[in-house]
């Protein structure tokens, strides 16, 4: 499932103040790019006195990001994941440190969402036509699906200490709805280890922010309109947010789906009908201060529609904010905890 970006304020936009700006010239902010898992990363720092070797933090986090990919993306065939999808044996098997992080989180947010965020629903969305083997013309019968739906379930995964297993062989599991906020956490890892706690990275919509601007400005972000435009010719803010040292996630259907026989497909799989959303809930956004927990979060809330999600969130303290689409227009909710966010 692929998530919808947030857009940054000062990356795409406009600029916003957070406060009055620094006159100390001995900061300064610097942006590296780049690409990774099927999208592009933009990381702002700020660096006092020229301190640090971006272009060797650079090189350091393109390694991060390649290895991760190595660990954990469905794309590549040799990946530690894909070995694990293509083995049918029931047996234990040693996994890397990364792997058993995402793979831990995935499972308690599994168990938390009562299943609404399944990583092993991978048949089906890959049935529907949005996996590895993207199809944009695929409806399924019924028997595939049901065939597909034996295939799924959480309980099926089994991760003990460092070593994973599956209780069917035919067992897949598909990480893209925390992988990449994993991987904003491991850049804001690093970035602290080398000393640098004045940051925004953003990897493919998802973000984590640390600290202030070069200017002593707080970081600002916007959640952008749902449109359905594939374009994105048409983007525009909807509300700007100040998530402090936290972490951001959104997730939408209104940009990535498909048509077929005259009707609209959302890339979101619901795991209990084994078919894509159908609400009028557009857009879920989730601050959070890990990235790789607000990823999963907002994908499980997104699946539950507006009045379970919101429901979902009070009660476990979640700071989220919906976007459902009414015959009136856009209508948003917030999370109590989320209101401290809002600009």
């Amino acid at each position: 499932m692929i998530k919808l970006k947030v857009v940054i304020i000062g990356f795409m936009l406009i600029f916003l103040a957070g406060c009055f700006p620094s006159s100390d010239l001995s900061k300064q902010e610097m942006l590296l790019q780049g690409s990774t898992m099927g999208t592009t990363y933009n990381i702002k720092v700020v660096i006092e006195n020229n301190t640090v070797d971006t272009k060797k933090i650079h090189l350091g986090i393109d390694a991060l990001l390649v290895q991760l990919n190595q660990e954990m993306s469905t794309y590549i065939a040799d990946s530690e994941l894909s070995r694990f999808n293509k083995s049918t044996s029931l047996a234990p098997i040693k996994i890397s440190v990364g792997l058993q992080r995402v793979i831990k989180e995935a499972i308690r947010l599994g168990d938390l969402s009562e299943g609404t965020l399944d990583v092993t629903v991978g048949p089906l969305v890959n049935l529907w036509g949005f996996g590895p083997e993207y199809q944009p013309d695929i409806v399924p019968s019924d028997e595939a699906l049901l065939l597909a739906r034996q295939r799924i379930g959480l309980s099926k995964l089994v991760l003990i200490g460092n070593k994973l297993s599956k209780k069917t062989p035919s067992l897949y599991v598909d990480l893209s709805t925390i992988a990449k906020g994993y991987g904003v956490d491991l850049v804001a890892e690093y970035l602290e280890e080398k000393g640098i706690n004045n940051y925004l990275i953003e990897i493919g919509g998802e973000m984590r922010l640390k600290g202030f601007k070069h200017t002593g400005e707080l970081w600002h972000v916007a959640i952008e309109k749902p449109i359905q435009d594939a374009s994105g010719e048409q983007r525009s803010v909807y509300q700007v947010i100040i998530p402090k040292n936290n972490a951001v996630a959104t997730s939408g259907d209104y940009r990535n789906y498909h048509e077929a026989n005259g009707k609209r497909f959302s890339h979101i799989i619901d795991p209990e009908s084994g078919k894509p959303i159908n609400h009028k809930l557009v857009s879920v956004t989730v601050i959070h201060s890990s990235s790789m927990t607000a990823d999963g979060l907002s994908t499980a809330m997104m699946v539950m529609g507006e009045a379970k999600a919101i429901a979902f969130a009070e009660k476990n303290g979640i700071a989220a904010y919906i976007i459902a689409k009414t015959e009136h227009g856009f209508v948003e909710q917030s999370t109590v905890k989320f209101m401290q966010y809002l600009k």
